[in-house]
Order: C-alpha cells, then structure tokens, then sequence
C-alpha cells in the first residue's frame, strides 16, 4: 500500500498524487498541524476556512470509499507538525511509499525533502497548474525583462482560449483600458456567493476561537464555500450575475461594498475547490454564448492564466533569494493601522476594515491603497509580506510573495513589474468615493489638511531618486519634478517629515 498525503491546499480529487490511488489498500492522510496554522499567526477566519475545507474534502473521500487517515487539531495524538504526522502515520499503517502533490510552497517542499523516513517519497508535479516549473524558465530564458503580457499570450495560444484562429478574439490580446471605469452612484451590485456553516463548519469556527483567539480578523459572519459543489455554485453565481459588469468595474472601489463584481474565486482556486482551466471555461463560454461581454471575459482570464501562472512562474524561478528582496531598502516598521488601529485616512481605515471583517480585499484596494502607501512610505518588505500572508484567506507565499515584493513594493527591482506602482490621491479619489468622506483634502497639494498620499508621492521619488531616475517609464515624472521650484520640494519634505514623526510615534495620522 502507499500513503497518499494531501495537504490543506490540494483539494481536488484531480489533483496527481490521487490519480491512480487504489481504493483498496492505499490511505489517504491529511492532517491539521499547530505548526502551518502559526508560522504566521493567520487571519481567524483564514484558518476556519481552510480546516472547514480539508474536512468536508475528507468526507467526501470517504464518501467515494477512500480510506482516509485523518488528524484533527485538537486530536489528543496530533504530532503537531507535517513530518511528525508523517513519520507516526508511516509507523500505523508500514506503506512502501508516500506519494505528495508538489506543495505550492517552497518552505513546505524544503521541509519534505528533508525528511529522513523509512519509506521513499513520491514528489510529483501540480498538475492543477497551466503552466510547468520547466515551461515557465524556458520561456524566461534569454529574455532581459520577464513581462506578463507575453506569457499571457504564449498561455492563450497553448489552451486556444479566447483565439480566433491565430489571432486572438476581438483583435486585442488586452482589453484593459476599458478596464477602469470610476464607480457611479446607483450601481446595483449583486450579493456575493454565501453559505450558512453546517456541523462540520461551526465545529471547525468553535475551534478556532477557543485556540486563536488572539489572532487577526473578525470570525463571524462566515459565509465562505466549503466544498467542491459550493464552490462551483459561487463559480456559476459569479459568471450569472456579476461577470458583465466585472470588466468595467473591476479597479472600482465603494465604500460598504467590498465584494464589488470580482469572482472572489481565488479563495477556492487556490486551495482546491476549483480548478483554474474550468473557471476560464465557464466565463469564454459565457462570452461565446452573448451573456458578458470581451472586456469583462478576457480581464478574467488574463488574471487566471496570465497573472496567476506568472507569478507562480516567478516564485518558483527566483526562491529562495526572492525572500529577501530589498532594492530600496525600505525599513519602516508597519503602523499600527494595519491591525485595525485609528487612522484619519479615510480609504487606508475602510481597506483594513473590509480585511479584518472578510479575510478578503479585491486587487485595487490591495495594490493601489493598502500596498500604495507601504510602498510610498517606505514599509518593510519582510513586515508587509508577513502582513499579507496573515490576513487574506487566499494568501499562500507563491502566489503572496511576488504581488507584494514584485507589483507592490518594486522590491526586486524590476523583476515582475516595469515601475514602482505609486499613486497620489487622485488615483484613488478617481476609482473610489472614499475620499468625499475623509477628514483630509484630496485637492490640496501640502499642509496639515491635505491628502498624505499626495506629498509622499512626490518624496518617495525624492527620497529614491538615485535607484529610480533610470526607469524610463518614470522619465516623465522626473522630468515634472524638476520642474518644480525649491519652496514646492522643500515643502514636500517638510509635510513628509511631519507625517513620518506622527506615524512612527504611533500616534493617529
């Protein structure tokens, strides 16, 4: 017989290591360990999640005549880590081998390479990925600068997705400048997908507040899918009633409104739930059949096999040195505002909000408000990326890694993304309403009442000149601050250096 380990974010009967199980002798294990759900003390609702996922996956396993070893977290024999569970499992049931999917992360791969068991061990690749760890370094190969787009294009052509013979659909590759529409009042935004805990889900929700307790983020409500069918309702709930108007609106930001029209998919994607080449089925199909429209059809798509693939790509082309990127050597501590503290601001507050209530912000409030000003104001890349894993229930290091150390913070220095991704007020005061409702002014340039986004701005590119002044998409920019007389920069610095004591006293800002 052969030990089947499946782990928490391998939940798919499709996934490799099941593929050709023999129901009769092999065992599945799977297991919770205090070890995965503290290395960094995750959002509660986070790790509900995800046991409440692993144990309704198990169920189903058993359902189908699986025999599946199971240890709970609070399962008086529970080893309390991967290869401690292991290495008792192996000594129950004496397999001739383990055989594992490829963990998703580099961290957990190490750890299992590691290993000194009794029995070998069967790594095989992720085949709920589109894109192969060798596909991707061929594709890298030779080329000065590794961007998206292109490998976007060579994953459509490979699974013929949105193509019209050898040209893609509509004659565009990317439809994203129809991507960006501000939000209007009166939008009529439909409910996300929403699910009621069963036994197994409340059991999983009482657990989690008794033992992390102390961890980020509100618990209830809970309202997330659970199981593959549920996960394929949200699937089909997204495609029905928010696909048409996700392309035009997917960059807009409501206040009260954090579920907007994105799929929010990538909490099921990402563990399991779904697979990744059904998603982009359904919404071509959707296309294909007049019920939503390229613009929303095609910007789904590219997040799914363009962005996802890519930077899975680059995760695993650049471990483990990718960890300790710091091309600005950025160095402030992460205020407290990022765990919910007081703040004037007004979109950084409903940000942290939406976050610590849902486990959840869709990719503008991740990239353009919350990541814009830990960029801008120069926050640590190891505290960021910390902080990102913790409190997103689709946060696992290949996928949280280069968003935020590539896209978010320039920390690699160009690697994933051709420029810094900072922004002064107007791109937020343009794709939100959350300014009409802030103490501070958007239209004012410096002093104590104005915008702090607008000032750091122009001193993160002050105070960063030298590593910046040579990308040539940010020429302009240069150019425009050079423009400006020495009272402008002076004052620059001064609001900066004002706004910079307040925060790191901890004070509100």
């Amino acid at each position: 017989m052969n030990l089947r380990l499946v782990l928490g974010d391998q939940l798919n009967q499709k996934v490799s290591s099941l593929s050709d199980i023999n129901k009769n002798t092999d065992v599945v294990l799977m297991c919770e360990v205090w070890e995965e759900a503290t290395y960094v003390k995750h959002h509660k609702k986070k790790i509900a999640f995800i046991f409440s996922a692993m144990r309704h996956f198990a169920q189903e396993l058993k359902e189908k005549g699986y025999k599946v070893h199971y240890t709970k977290l609070d399962d008086p024999d529970n080893a309390g880590s991967f290869s401690a569970e292991l290495e008792r499992t192996i000594s129950i049931y004496k397999p001739e081998k383990v055989i594992i999917t490829e963990p998703s992360e580099y961290r957990v791969l190490q750890d299992i390479k590691s290993l000194d068991l009794d029995v070998p061990i069967e790594v095989r690749p992720d085949n709920r990925f589109l894109s192969t760890h060798s596909e991707f370094s061929s594709w890298a190969e030779g080329r000065k600068q590794l961007r998206m787009e292109y490998f976007y294009r060579q994953m459509r052509k490979k699974y013929n997705i949105l193509m019209s013979g050898d040209k893609p659909e509509g004659g565009e590759w990317n439809y994203d400048n129809e991507n960006r529409k501000a939000p209007k009042e009166g939008l009529s935004i439909p409910q996300s997908f929403m699910s009621e805990p069963d036994e197994i889900t409340q059991e999983v929700i009482d657990l989690v507040s008794e033992r992390f307790s102390k961890h980020f983020g509100d618990l209830y409500p809970f309202h997330f899918a659970v199981t593959r069918n549920q996960a394929l309702q949200a699937l089909e709930q997204f495609i029905k009633e928010r696909l048409i108007n996700f392309g035009d609106y997917q960059d807009a930001m409501i206040q009260g409104e954090p579920w907007m029209y994105h799929s929010h998919l990538s909490f099921y994607i990402n563990c399991g739930l779904l697979l990744p080449l059904e998603c982009v089925e359904a919404a071509e199909l959707a296309y294909r059949e007049q019920q939503a429209p390229l613009n929303a059809v095609e910007g789904f798509i590219r997040q799914i096999i363009g962005w996802r693939e890519y930077v899975r790509g680059i995760y695993w082309l650049k471990m483990p040195k990718y960890e300790d990127e710091n091309f600005l050597q950025a160095k402030r501590k992460l205020p407290w505002l990022y765990w919910g503290g007081d703040t004037q601001m007004n979109c950084l507050s409903q940000c942290v909000k939406e976050t610590k209530e849902n486990a959840y912000a869709h990719h503008i409030q991740r990239l353009m408000v919350l990541g814009n000003f830990a960029l801008i104001a120069g926050l640590d890349p190891d505290e960021v990326n910390e902080w990102y894993m913790i409190v997103y229930a689709d946060a696992y290091q290949w996928v949280e890694l280069p968003n935020v150390t590539g896209m978010i913070l320039f920390a690699d220095g160009g690697v994933l993304g051709s420029k810094p991704y900072a922004a002064s007020g107007a791109y937020i005061n343009k794709m939100s309403d959350y300014c009409k409702r802030c103490r501070y002014k958007v239209s004012k340039k410096n002093g104590p009442d104005a915008c702090p986004f607008n000032y750091l701005y122009w001193d993160f590119l002050i105070r960063n000149e030298d590593k910046l002044r040579s990308n040539h998409r940010l020429t302009m920019i240069y150019r425009t601050l050079e423009r400006m007389s020495e009272e402008k920069v002076e004052a620059i610095k001064n609001d900066s250096k004002r706004f910079f004591k307040t925060l790191d006293g901890g004070e509100i800002v």
